[in-house]
């Protein structure tokens, strides 16, 4: 049974340390399939170098992966802290650098120390034959695999944030090692030192919170003229801004939002719903419309309430993914407000989408309105903002494009849709063709 607790032990901080490094990896690079993939990709080849390396091992077997454990749990509860990580990618540069460092110093090493185990104690196994052996060891390394990348991700992350998940990957690992040599003083001398190192890499939380989606920050600012203002940010980047004043101080496109909401529109008594909550400040201090936020994250409400916005949200909060709301919901809505980012300028590539559009349309009243804040390039020329206002317009017809800070690179440019818009084929005037006069008049249709 030990060699089994041993087996299942790998495969559980495994892919645990994998699901870790994944999230980890978010607030700095992303989380599109361009990052996962390769990640996964060198994750599995280090495994499946260690498989070959654990196969060559004829003899000193149970010492063998009590070392491999005891490194492997070194690595993981150091290398995946997060202070470690952030360090990585605000020295070495550019991204792409720090993610090869990344990888190949912490992630790659872990695979490879742990895909030793199944064919070092396959070996200890008593059994008729080779495959009966193989295939328990394998049963129990994957049950562990399952369990630990659902309990990580689903509950520790959840409920007690990404720290505790490393700790808890890492000192499993330090047990299995403890579990194996335990019969001199400084056998379990290591795995304890270790384990302390781990504890005290884990031990400061590097944000307000930590949860399965996100690092999130609150952070005081210093502006002239405002009561106590503070920085909401998610993922190392500017999500929302608030301060005590009334009304608030808020980001500027916020601003924008509230003020074609409430003193253009002239909403009132309506029902308002906004993908991707933010810091919630879209209805902080406005008492005159229903809002409804959607977020995937479910701690993001409790955060922003205690440390942000010091207060209770005004509205309802659900925690789902935008694009599976708003494709199922029998509900509908006066205005939508898009709002979506997993980082500062990362929009979920599934919501970007012409289904994403087609669903956020069918949830509005027909006399709704749609208003998206997107992170662009301020003179719309490259091809991604192209294609996004593209991909909008496809579905709405003609959209009101705002962009909100001309003079830099990277601006919020909010765009502004009817649900009665149609998309229409596009034309130009020229001297050989000018129908201007009578199209301006209404006197032709296209």
């Amino acid at each position: 049974m030990l060699i089994y607790l041993i087996v299942f032990i790998e495969g559980f901080c495994s892919l645990g340390a994998e699901v870790i490094a994944l999230r980890r990896l978010v607030p700095h690079v992303g989380s599109s399939i361009l990052v996962t993939a390769p990640t996964i990709g060198f994750f599995l080849l280090a495994l499946a170098i260690g498989y070959a390396t654990g196969g060559k091992v004829v003899d000193g077997h149970l010492p063998r992966v009590a070392r491999n454990f005891l490194l492997a749990g070194l690595i993981a509860g150091v290398g995946l802290a997060g202070p470690t990580v952030n360090a990585m990618f605000t020295h070495l540069q550019p991204a792409l650098m720090a993610y090869l460092v990344f990888v190949g110093t912490v992630l790659c090493p872990i695979a490879w120390l742990l895909g030793q185990t199944v064919p070092i104690l396959s070996n200890l196994m008593k059994h008729r034959h080779v495959g009966e052996a193989s295939g328990m060891a394998l049963y129990w390394s994957t049950l562990g695999s399952f369990l630990g990348a659902v309990s990580l991700s689903v509950l520790v992350m959840q409920w007690f944030g990404v720290s505790v998940a490393v700790a808890s990957c890492a000192l499993g690992l330090l047990a299995g090692a403890l579990t194996l040599e335990h019969r001199r003083w400084s056998q379990v001398l290591a795995p304890l030192a270790a384990a302390g190192l781990v504890l005290w890499a884990n031990h400061t939380p590097i944000a307000a919170a930590d949860t399965a989606y996100a690092d999130y920050q609150v952070r005081p600012l210093d502006l002239p003229g405002q009561i106590q203002p503070r920085l909401f940010m998610s993922n190392g980047s500017r999500s929302s801004q608030v301060d005590d004043s009334t009304p608030p101080h808020t980001h500027r496109y916020i601003r924008a939002l509230r003020q074609t909401l409430l003193d253009e529109l002239q909403l009132r008594d309506k029902d308002i719903l906004v993908l991707g909550a933010g810091g919630f400040t879209l209805s902080h201090q406005e008492p005159l419309n229903r809002y409804t936020y959607v977020d995937i994250d479910p701690a993001i409400r409790s955060i922003a309430e205690q440390h942000f916005l010091l207060g209770p949200v005004h509205g309802e909060f659900i925690a789902e993914d935008a694009r599976h709301f708003v494709s199922t919901t029998e509900r509908r809505f006066d205005a939508v407000v898009v709002d979506v980012y997993s980082d500062r300028a990362a929009i979920p590539s599934h919501l970007v989408t012409r289904e994403f559009w087609q669903a956020s349309r069918r949830v509005m009243r027909p006399s709704g309105m749609l208003m998206a804040n997107l992170i662009l390039d301020s003179r719309l020329a490259s091809p991604y903002a192209r294609h996004v206002l593209d991909t909008i317009e496809s579905v709405y017809g003609r959209c009101g494009t705002e962009v909100l800070q001309k003079a830099l690179a990277q601006a919020n440019v909010i765009v502004t849709c009817h649900a009665g818009g149609q998309p229409a084929a596009r034309g130009i005037y020229t001297d050989e063709h000018n129908p201007a006069d009578l199209e301006k008049h209404g006197l032709r249709t296209p």
